[in-house]
């Protein structure tokens, strides 16, 4: 019974530790000692008949009463501890305060049969009905056997309560927080987003007003055009733009990735499902368009449509390369912002003109961003040879 007691216990520790309950854990591996030690010392001094197989009598007590408050002042700060998680495990280890006490009192050679049947006897309850509870709660997902409330718990901080987030702040590995942008975006909000570059601001193209107030969040000029995203190179084959061989090979080379190409403006954009916004993206005669190659950014796309994407900082100042920038920046303003982390870069998308991209002059480099020039006019001049 001790070593199984024992054993029990250390595996208990061994499995909090590994659902890196630390507390469990701890707590755990401490009773298995405790356990262990006081069932072995009761083994070993018991003498019904002849003769101690541990004498711990007059002179050799004095490291079994240590160790017996060596446990003691452990387990009272377990005591501490337990009472911020739940009823079961504040009882548990109370009742191996009182387990230790017997341990002490037996080495005193002072324990009176009765308490310590007592409270053998507690211990014995509250471990059937804590395993029982545990294992019954994991099995079904949901809490059949009560294990009792914290009496403790910690009170969130007084800048926590008074400063809550400025909008709705989902996060971007969950289904339910890119559908809350999506549905943000299509009701003609604005929002934060993550990109394949850094941090943007994004508007549905068909809410103009949306991409209005994208001008008034980030103070931005009017005459500064705002480009599109879509989220693949198919939408845009669909839309059937009087593009070129020679732009299409371009595109194909550089899409998805942190290059926009500015192309000529048409009625097509109407096809890619930019409709009122029409007006308020790009110039009047030309657009840039870009894929990026973010897996979170072209779900969000094929949710809403294409989107009006511009950098997410106010005017003049620094692009945002975390979503924490951007909610401090500009989360006032906005209805929601997409939390993703660090962007994977920390300057924006390269932007390339292909409008006389078939012309002696071929493409020039309008912005050059995360992509280097000079490898954008590799790529060109291979697809051109090619």
């Amino acid at each position: 019974l001790i070593l199984i007691g024992g054993f029990v216990q250390l595996l208990a520790g061994f499995l909090a530790f590994r659902k890196y309950d630390h507390l469990g854990g701890a707590s755990f591996l401490t009773f298995s000692a405790l356990w262990s030690s006081y069932g072995a010392t009761k083994v070993l001094c018991a003498a019904p008949v002849s003769g101690h197989l541990l004498d711990i009598g007059a002179g050799h007590t004095e490291g079994f009463t240590a160790g017996s408050v060596a446990f003691l002042v452990l387990n009272a700060f377990l005591i501490i501890l337990a009472s911020s998680f739940n009823v079961v495990l504040l009882c548990l280890t109370l009742a191996m305060e009182l387990l230790t006490v017997c341990f002490l009192l037996f080495t005193l050679e002072n324990l009176p049969l009765p308490f310590e049947i007592v409270v053998l006897s507690i211990l014995s309850v509250i471990c059937f009905y804590g395993a029982t509870a545990s294992l019954t709660n994991c099995m079904f997902g949901k809490d059949l056997l009560m294990m009792g409330p914290p009496l403790l718990t910690v009170q969130s901080s007084r800048k926590d309560r008074e400063d809550p987030l400025p909008c709705v702040c989902p996060k971007s590995h969950l289904t339910s927080g890119l559908r809350t942008i999506a549905e943000l975006l299509n009701t003609g909000a604005v929002c934060g987003v993550p990109t394949d570059t850094v941090y943007a601001l994004a508007a549905s193209c068909k809410h103009p007003q949306a991409i209005e107030k994208v001008y008034r969040i980030k103070d931005r000029p009017q005459e500064k055009p705002i480009c599109i995203f879509i989220s693949n190179l198919e939408q845009l084959r669909a839309a059937a733009p009087p593009i070129s061989p020679l732009l299409w090979e371009f595109m194909e080379n550089v899409y998805p990735g942190g290059i926009g190409c500015i192309i000529q403006k048409g009625e097509w954009l109407k096809k890619l499902g930019v409709g009122a916004g029409y007006s308020r993206v790009g110039t009047q005669d030309s657009i840039m368009i870009r894929v990026p190659d973010l897996t979170v950014l072209v779900h969000l796309i094929d949710m809403t449509g294409p989107l009006a994407i511009t950098s997410a900082n106010p005017s003049g100042e620094v692009d945002s390369t975390h979503h924490d920038m951007v909610i401090s920046r500009l989360g006032h303003k906005l209805e929601g912002v997409l939390c993703d982390g660090e962007s994977d870069e920390v300057v924006a998308s390269t932007v390339v003109n292909c409008t006389k991209i078939d012309e002696k002059g071929g493409i020039t480099i309008v912005r050059e961003g995360c992509i280097p020039a000079g490898k954008v006019m590799q790529i060109f001049e291979r697809v051109k040879n090619r």
